[in-house]
């Protein structure tokens, strides 16, 4: 893999320039959907979520292709609960790990899962970069899947080993300029949004660190925390507990603004690198030939449940904020998405 120091590497501005949302974006759109969604909350409760299709008529795995632990587990367990209560039977969280995402997006993918809303998938922004990273997949992200809904949004968060002499991003850039290559970053896989955003840093802030993926949130942090790695990109939700109790110190989000649910910590275009801008996301995902009906049982019990407050305090409170929306506009993000980040993958180098 390239790092900072091969020939040739795009300017920062450039990088910028590829990074940057297109208008429509994320923050726009989940402005737009959280103020439709609040106004639709009192009629969408357990007794009109319900269909009459009957489904589901069993239960349904939601398939998370990430470890337990990490962030993509914790929104997949938060709507998987709820949705047991809104729709009358279990829907619970299967982890199906390996190969940054794609193992578990694979046992979801229509040559394997029967399409009758049975299993589902919690994608994340992951999957999307796959797309970009990951050539001659067994499956099509785009037409072997049908949109249901956003879920959430967050942060990437770029955090430190306490014993590391930087207090913010200005004096870790300094370490690192001053002793290229001798530092590493954990991801929580390879190509990935967290992996992504470290490919960012390495161009933008021309520094020479080497990357060290990891088969989710959970193994990776529990490196750092040990200080057998100095620094890790992650999902803001799994990270913050951790920077709470000060067992990791949290040096920058990856967002244009500030987080609400962690204030304190400092985008990265504030501290120094305008233009780095990565917003993760959370959707449910259900084989491309399921029912019509079955997909708009789904979207709206999801709808329902980001609307109600129990909920979203818990997404809040993980550091994920609550979206919605329709199928097509689910569909729009993962085809922005996907257009932004091999353009991005283009000029980094990074490539599996």
């Amino acid at each position: 893999m390239k790092d900072a120091t091969w020939p040739k590497k795009p300017p920062p501005d450039t990088i910028a320039a590829h990074n940057k949302p297109a208008p429509g974006n994320l923050r726009m759109r989940r402005r737009t959907l959280l103020t439709r969604i609040a106004a639709f909350a009192p009629a969408l409760t357990a007794a009109t979520v319900r269909a009459d299709t009957g489904y589901p008529t069993g239960p349904v795995r939601v398939i998370v292709g990430y470890p337990p632990g990490g962030t993509t587990d914790i929104v997949g367990r938060i709507i998987a609960m709820r949705l047991t209560e809104l729709l009358g039977q279990s829907f619970f969280v299967e982890n199906r790990s390996g190969a940054s995402g794609n193992i578990g997006t694979q046992a979801v993918a229509v040559a394997v899962a029967a399409a009758d809303g049975g299993t589902l998938l919690l994608a994340s922004l992951g999957q999307a970069l796959n797309v970009a990273v990951y050539k001659n997949q067994p499956f099509d992200f785009v037409n072997d899947f049908a949109p249901i809904s956003l879920i959430a949004t967050t942060p990437n968060v770029l955090s430190v080993h306490p014993n590391v002499p930087a207090k913010n991003l200005d004096e870790l850039l300094g370490l690192l300029r001053a002793s290229p290559g001798k530092y590493s970053f954990g991801s929580t896989s390879f190509g990935g949004s967290a992996h992504m955003c470290g490919e960012l840093l390495k161009v933008m802030a021309k520094v020479n660190i080497v990357h060290i993926p990891y088969r989710g949130a959970g193994p990776m942090l529990t490196d750092l925390i040990g200080g057998q790695i100095p620094m890790a990109f992650d999902n803001l939700p799994s990270s913050l507990p951790l920077i709470r109790t000060g067992q990791i110190r949290g040096i920058a989000i990856t967002t244009a603004a500030r987080s609400a649910i962690a204030p304190d910590l400092p985008t990265f275009a504030e501290s120094g690198l305008p233009g780095f801008d990565v917003s993760g996301w959370y959707g449910l995902l259900a084989p491309a030939k399921t029912p019509p009906e079955i997909i708009a049982t789904l979207n709206k019990a999801v709808v329902a449940a980001v609307a109600e407050d129990a909920t979203r305090a818990k997404l809040l409170n993980s550091g994920a904020e609550p979206v919605g929306g329709t199928q097509a506009e689910y569909a729009a993000v993962i085809k922005a998405e996907i257009e932004k980040w091999t353009k991005v993958v283009v000029l980094t180098g990074v490539h599996a």
